[in-house]
């Protein structure tokens, strides 16, 4: 296992930043700011949730890309076939956006940036989880409206600038049938909520947040998709932001007061796409909240790298390495 020391010690610099701003805009007295010894104890008594699925050969991903290869290449004993024995690894075979991933704006636009350009402060973000789940189970044709962020400014205040905004859909439940992820009918026309352009534009233009996500595997609902209509998808895409596809577990993510963190691992230069593991830390109950005494209920996720199903050889990172 290889970490970084400078990457790891300039990661916790940034956190213990948050911990001493967030005070402060809080409008109490800034709390003093922590070791790395200490912030670490913070961090390890908080409730962590991961919103990554497992990758693995057969998982539902656009019908135009290849399935993963996986092949044992060593193994603990001599085995016929193999490249040699004394150990276990692997070699994996997928495209960049498989199983959960994220998108660079470089996926759709040449020149704009490629995975490893996206920078360390645009993966610690202030969490915001729109929860339309029982919209989305009355009507799968579901897009998130203006009107329906406005709703969850009234409930929980202003989206924070440099969020990141999660649509909970719970379509994360029917994975890994492909089938009922594309939700298709008799006439071949698939069924999934997505978002709207009037809303990507409320968020990116005028709340200004960093990135967005959501449980399906496109940003354009199904209706769209069907026609080969991605401009949703292009649209976050063109402004030189970054999305997060396929992501899971949202029902257990409060609406406000977390902290994600999305880990990937800095890969190739120019690199078009990438899976990761995208996690956020629970707050305290009552989120933000909370006298002096109580700085530690800061929102922090220290991240894994991409998780295989069946694989016991696996790489840990601290934030992108």
């Amino acid at each position: 296992m290889t970490i970084p020391c400078t990457r790891f010690v300039f990661t916790l610099g940034i956190l213990v930043g948050l911990v001493w701003l967030g005070s402060a805009a809080q409008g109490r007295e800034p709390t003093p700011e922590l070791s790395l010894l200490e912030l670490q104890k913070v961090l390890v008594s908080k409730k962590f949730i991961d919103l990554t699925h497992e990758f693995a050969p057969g998982i539902p991903h656009w019908p135009g890309f290849p399935d993963e290869q996986q092949k044992t290449i060593y193994w603990y004993e001599k085995q016929a076939g193999l490249m040699g024995d004394g150990f276990f690894a692997e070699v994996f075979t997928h495209v960049g956006q498989w199983g959960t991933h994220v998108d660079p704006p470089a996926h759709f636009h040449k020149g704009l940036r490629t995975v490893d350009q996206i920078e360390l402060k645009e993966m610690i973000l202030p969490l915001v989880c729109v929860d339309v789940h029982e919209e989305c189970a009355k009507n799968s044709d579901y897009t998130l409206s203006i009107d329906r962020l406005k709703k969850w400014e009234s409930d929980h205040g202003t989206i924070p600038a440099g969020a990141f905004v999660a649509m909970r859909t719970d379509w994360s439940k029917r994975w890994p049938d492909a089938a009922k992820m594309a939700n298709k009918d008799s006439e071949g026309v698939a069924h999934y909520p997505g978002w709207s352009l009037p809303a990507l534009k409320y968020l990116y233009e005028e709340r200004k947040i960093t990135a967005s996500g959501h449980e399906t595997t496109d940003t354009d609902p199904g209706l769209a998709t069907t026609k080969d209509d991605y401009s949703l998808e292009a649209y976050i895409l063109g402004i030189n932001h970054y999305q997060i596809e396929l992501l899971t577990n949202l029902d257990q993510v409060p609406e406000s007061g977390a902290i994600v963190i999305v880990s990937f691992p800095e890969g190739c230069l120019r690199q078009d796409g990438q899976p990761l593991r995208s996690s956020r830390l629970l707050s305290t109950a009552d989120g933000l909240s909370g006298s002096r005494n109580r700085h530690d209920s800061r929102h922090v996720r220290i991240s894994l790298a991409p998780t295989e199903r069946r694989s016991r050889d696996r790489v840990f990172h601290s934030s992108r390495i």
